[in-house]
């Protein structure tokens, strides 16, 4: 990593430490007047909209050869999980979800060591073990009491990690075009779900509005923008020599 570029990535993260904290926040005030399912089929519609003036511009970029890499992007580091989130915060707090979140590093480590033939240092195995630990000690309630819930977190830090890797494979685009060309195959499935979900009712809830206004503010800078940051922070972090990785998202 250049040196004179060190203070720009560092307050690029930063940046995404505190939008994607508050996620967490407006997902549970986007529950209260939507279901899981419609949450994540807004995030996912509003994201694909703002995208899609660069999704279109970007379409020259997209090849047989790299077509598996987007679909497994879109599919792996955005559809499945704005799902899985949602669904798990109907039954665990807002601040376990983003404890949780921080598996993600942890998963992107072990499925670049396995799959992608990536290095890992022994301090970075001594990380990974503790990180699975303390998930463990997260979802472990007492007795013999398990928040199954949390697994769904734990499932999408998973698939996180097989996105951020295969980031890493793309090669001649930014990381704002890799998003844009990501979102631009699950926005119409997301848009074809919301038209059968009985979105109509949900908007007739007392409330709705604060709850719409929560998943918009989620979709635009807790997506859209950070989802365009977070791949440009991949890319220059994939480029170094040790390939370590500290970012995480929701």
């Amino acid at each position: 990593m250049e040196k004179s570029k060190e203070p720009l990535y560092a307050s690029v993260l930063i940046l995404l430490a505190f939008v994607w904290g508050s996620s967490y926040i407006l997902m549970r005030e986007g529950l209260k007047s939507f279901t899981p399912l419609q949450v994540a089929g807004l995030r996912i519609v509003i994201t694909w909209i703002c995208f899609l003036p660069f999704s279109l511009r970007n379409l020259k970029y997209l090849t047989r050869r790299n077509i598996r890499s987007f679909l497994l992007i879109s599919l792996a580091g955005n559809f499945f999980p704005a799902f899985l989130f949602p669904l798990a915060q109907t039954r665990i707090e807002s601040s376990l979800a983003g404890m949780l979140n921080s598996l993600s590093p942890v998963f992107t480590l072990i499925v670049g060591l396995f799959f992608y033939s990536r290095t890992i240092k022994p301090l970075q195995a001594a990380g990974v073990a503790l990180g699975l630990l303390g998930a463990l000690g997260l979802l472990y309630r007492g007795g013999l009491a398990f928040n199954y819930y949390g697994l769904f977190i734990v499932l999408a830090t998973m698939l996180y990690g097989i996105s951020a890797n295969e980031i890493g494979t793309v090669k001649g685009l930014s990381g704002f075009g890799i998003m844009s060309l990501a979102y631009f195959f699950i926005g119409p499935f997301a848009g074809t779900f919301l038209l059968f979900s009985n979105l109509e009712q949900s908007f007739a809830t007392p409330g709705w509005q604060y709850g719409f206004a929560c998943i918009l503010l989620l979709s635009v800078a807790g997506t859209f923008v950070a989802n365009s940051l977070y791949s440009w922070l991949i890319i220059r972090k994939l480029s170094q020599p040790d390939g370590a990785y500290s970012l995480t998202k929701p």
